[in-house]
């Protein structure tokens, strides 16, 4: 719980969180980077693979969370993904559409 609330302060003053979560997302972009970056190992349905499940993870995590675990590296093996604002806003549509 620590975790989470210190991770939404930080993102509250991270210029490139604030940027992506104030640009309207393109599910059907996001979808694209979906399939050549994550699905390798969370699946093409987000059923998780080698990677953890992520159907219905934007339910459990808000999006300031969810963009700084995509960028941060923080939890192996996930690397680090670093991606234009907008295509992260795009990415975060997609994940919202995964139930």
């Amino acid at each position: 719980m620590v975790l989470v609330l210190w991770v939404l302060g930080n993102a509250q003053q991270d210029p490139y969180i604030k940027a992506s979560l104030e640009l309207q997302g393109a599910v059907d972009h996001g979808g694209q980077l979906f399939r050549i970056n994550c699905a390798g190992c969370h699946g093409l349905a987000g059923q998780g693979l080698v990677g953890p499940q992520l159907q219905g993870v934007s339910n459990q995590l808000k999006d300031p969370v969810l963009v700084h675990q995509i960028i941060s590296g923080e939890t192996p093996p996930m690397p680090s993904f670093e991606m234009e604002p907008q295509s992260m806003a795009d990415l975060l549509a997609y994940l919202h559409t995964l139930s």
